[in-house]
């Protein structure tokens, strides 16, 4: 009979409050704790918002427990992987991808070192963790390849408030009952979600088929250069009336953006998962994406996937999309059935079925 763990602590390198990964890992401990065992969460950097939810990873101290476990949340390079690493008993790992060098360090350099890191601590960390659960299909295969024994799927727990809040009031009068297309996106600014794409093909889809249209750009930004970049770009494009860059907001305002949006544009190059692509779909959003990474496995047939992103393409799609009532009604119709298997229920009960067998498999 195995050693059932009296608590599942987690380890990640950074916390912040309306941030996937972040919430993600609230969840895991509301379930962990759910299922009767002790849960606290140790964080390298401590964002606004998680004050009194999370203690600080200088307080993790391997007492060589038995009945303690742990388990890292895995996005990015960081010395938190060390601690971990170190840890003497037994370990589990939650696998968010980590994002190609290459797509950021020429904007955000130290990024593209941490980055590097993390693809070799997730190689090194192979052999001394006995199990781990990833967000998707393709990230699943990315650590079968690197060694992993156990590699299961548990998609991301997505913050109940963002598939259900009502939306915002003051947010829906700013845009209401103005005329025009709504574009939205909703993710980090930084490189590798390839805003400045969205943007490029927002402006053909203006000059070629609605002048009154306007993008929704939701979410906090990665550094200063590279949003710096997009506003240069937004001057040059002359769309600064059109363009909302709208930072990090509440779920409340977040419903209402998705409320306003006639269609989710996602063009990034790569995605471990994207929790906002299955909020758009099971708001009934029409959503095109960039077929890239995790993203066809994230919206199966429930999205337009585009093999090709250039401007005028992704500006047509778009526009035939939205003319033919009969297509966007059976792509709305796909995106809920999608959206309908990726829910905050069925992701935790995937995830209590996932400890079940870690906890078996120690025996």
């Amino acid at each position: 009979m195995s050693e059932r763990p009296r608590r599942i602590d987690q380890i990640i390198p950074s916390i912040v409050e309306y941030d996937a990964v972040s919430n993600h890992t609230f969840g895991v401990q509301r379930v962990l704790r759910e299922m009767g065992f002790d849960s606290t969460i140790y964080a390298q950097v401590l964002g606004p918002g998680v004050e009194g939810r999370v203690q600080p990873l200088e307080q993790f101290i391997d007492e060589g427990d038995s009945g303690r476990w742990v388990m890292y949340q895995c996005s990015i390079g960081s010395p938190a992987a060390e601690i971990f690493a170190a840890y003497s008993q037994h370990k589990m790992l939650d696998y968010h991808n980590i994002t190609p060098a290459e797509l950021v360090e020429r904007w955000l350099p130290p990024l593209g070192e941490e980055t590097r890191l993390g693809r070799r601590q997730l190689a090194e960390l192979a052999p001394i963790v006995h199990f781990a659960i990833a967000d998707s299909a393709f990230n699943a295969s990315e650590l079968v390849e690197l060694g992993y024994q156990h590699a299961e799927v548990v998609s991301v727990l997505i913050a109940e408030g963002n598939l259900i809040e009502a939306p915002d009031r003051e947010v829906l009068a700013r845009f209401v009952e103005r005329e025009g297309t709504d574009w939205l996106f909703v993710g980090q600014i930084a490189p590798h979600k390839a805003q400045h794409d969205l943007i490029m093909a927002f402006s053909r889809y203006r000059a070629l088929f609605d002048p009154n249209a306007r993008l929704h750009i939701v979410g906090r930004e990665m550094g200063n250069a590279y949003r710096a970049a997009l506003v240069r770009l937004i001057h040059h494009l002359h769309l600064e009336d059109c363009i909302t860059l709208a930072g990090s907001v509440s779920s409340a305002e977040l419903a209402a953006y998705y409320q306003l949006a006639d269609v989710f544009v996602c063009l990034s190059d790569h995605e471990g998962f994207c929790a906002p692509l299955v909020e758009a779909m099971s708001r009934g959003l029409l959503v095109v994406a960039n077929a890239a990474a995790a993203v066809p496995g994230t919206v199966l047939d429930g999205a337009v996937l585009l093999q090709d992103k250039s401007p005028d393409l992704v500006a047509s799609v778009v526009h035939e999309l939205l003319l033919d009532g009969s297509l966007s009604e059976e792509l709305r119709r796909r995106g809920r059935r999608r959206a309908a298997t990726l829910t905050l229920a069925a992701a935790e009960d995937a995830l209590r079925g996932a400890i079940t067998r870690a906890i078996a498999l120690n025996g």
